[in-house]
């Protein structure tokens, strides 16, 4: 059976103050990865797995993105819109800032990825997402193990359910303050979402944002947890935040 899959948001707004003097100039996403850029690494997967509407957010340096995609994807049957926040607010709105103030682009459910993240083996999979859109889920994100940058980890993940790495994901409390020795893994910015998350009672933001508030999205990811309407999968293919100009010329120093 062949799914329609879900359209998609990719982040990329963020300044990058660690990567500098690299983002000086360079919005971090359109930083290359073996001669291709970060969101270009997305946009091919995206492709790939059936989705042609992607909505893109900017800020810093927020013009040079649309130049950079706008050359090369609509001729390839992409449909690329933009939430330029820079332009509307003169500011980023963080994760869930941004994502509200794009819902109008979106429609009910959503791939989302950031776009400073490379993730060459992930599968936007439409089955998955398609019976995502039909679950009574808000959420459901993709977890790694934890890198060095980020040992503590994010969330729990309950796959007693479901198994094979597939289950409920967890909001166990802070690591420094809690005795819960359960797992903990890194959220990995890829996830499915419904719309529903950014309205209320779950979020408190106009819809379409439109006085630009800038916030989080883990608070809203937390909530869904804790309500048992947020799923998660760990996934354990090749992933890197690349947050670092290390991170980036090691990942240039392999093969691709």
């Amino acid at each position: 059976m062949t799914f329609a899959n879900l359209p998609a948001m990719l982040l990329a707004a963020g300044r990058g103050e660690r990567m500098r003097p690299l983002t000086d100039t360079t919005p971090k996403p359109l930083l290359t990865v073996q001669g291709r850029a970060l969101l270009d690494w997305h946009m091919a997967a995206l492709q790939r797995d059936g989705t042609r509407q992607v909505v893109v957010n900017t800020a810093w340096l927020g013009t040079q993105i649309p130049a950079h995609l706008n050359a090369q994807w609509p001729q390839q049957g992409m449909q690329l819109q933009y939430s330029h926040e820079q332009t509307d607010f003169g500011h980023a709105l963080e994760t869930a800032g941004g994502i509200a103030r794009a819902l109008p682009l979106l429609g009910d459910a959503f791939w989302l990825a950031a776009g400073d993240v490379l993730a060459p083996d992930f599968v936007f999979d439409a089955a998955v997402a398609q019976a995502f859109a039909q679950s009574d889920d808000l959420a459901h994100g993709w977890l790694v193990p934890n890198p060095a940058h980020n040992v503590k980890g994010d969330f729990g993940l309950d796959e007693s359910a479901l198994g094979s790495g597939t289950g409920r994901a967890v909001n166990l409390p802070p690591a420094d303050t809690s005795r819960d020795l359960r797992p903990r893994y890194t959220y990995s910015t890829i996830a499915l979402l419904k719309a529903e998350l950014f309205a209320a009672p779950w979020c408190d933001m106009a819809a379409g944002n439109p006085t630009g508030i800038a916030a989080p999205l883990a608070p809203l990811l937390r909530k869904a947890m804790d309500a048992g309407r947020c799923g998660a999968t760990l996934y354990t293919g090749r992933w890197t935040d690349v947050g670092t100009p290390e991170r980036l010329a090691q990942l240039n120093t392999l093969p691709s």
